[in-house]
C-alpha cells in the first residue's frame, strides 16, 4: 500500500486556471488523481479519472466543506518517510502514499478587497486544510512534489516527461 512506484496526486485548488489540461496530462503519465469538492467536480466533468477524498478517508466532507482533507489517511500518505518503519505502518493501516500535492489557497486577499464581502465571507476564505497540505508536502519534499500555483504546471510536466515519471 506504500510503495515508491505509486504515482498519486492530491488536487484541491481554488484557482482552476489550466487545471483540466494539467490533470489530464498527469493522468496520461499514470498518476491516480484524488480530489475534493469543486475541484473533483471540475475534473470529473471533463471525463478524467478521479477519486473523491472521502473515498480515501471513509468520511464525508463535513461542516459545509470546512473539513475534508484533515485526516490521517491523507496526511500520513503525504508525510510518510521512505523507510521500513513508515512503510510497515502505512501497510498495516492500508494507507497509500501521495507523490504530488496540488493546492492553492482560498482567495482571502481578493475577498478582503471586495467591498461587498462581509465578515462571514472573509472568515470562510481563511484556508485551514490548504496550508496544512502544503506544509506536510514541504516537510516531505524528498518524496512529494508540491504545486501551489498554476504557473508551475508547465515546468512540472516538462520535468516529469524528462525524467520519465
Amino acid at each position: 500500500m506504500g510503495g515508491e512506484d505509486l504515482k498519486r496526486a492530491l488536487v484541491s485548488v481554488s484557482d482552476k486556471t489550466g487545471l483540466v489540461k494539467f490533470v489530464k496530462e498527469l493522468s496520461s503519465l499514470g498518476y491516480d488523481i484524488v480530489s475534493t469538492g469543486g475541484t473533483f467536480k471540475e475534473i470529473h466533468e471533463n471525463e478524467i479519472p478521479v477519486q473523491r477524498v472521502s473515498d480515501i478517508t471513509g468520511f464525508p466532507e463535513i461542516l459545509d466543506g470546512r473539513v475534508k482533507t484533515l485526516h490521517p489517511n491523507i496526511h500520513a500518505g503525504i508525510l510518510a518517510r521512505e523507510d521500513e518503519e513508515h512503510e510497515e505502518e502505512l501497510k498495516s493501516k492500508e494507507i497509500q502514499r501521495f507523490s504530488m500535492v496540488i493546492v492553492n489557497l482560498y482567495p482571502f486577499e481578493e475577498a478582503a478587497l471586495n467591498s461587498d464581502a462581509g465578515e462571514s465571507q472573509l472568515i470562510e476564505n481563511i484556508d485551514i486544510g490548504g496550508p496544512a497540505l502544503i506544509r506536510a508536502a514541504a516537510k516531505n519534499f524528498q518524496s512529494v512534489t508540491v504545486i501551489i500555483d498554476p504557473s508551475q504546471y508547465g515546468p512540472v510536466l516538462e520535468e516529469l516527461r524528462q525524467n520519465g515519471d
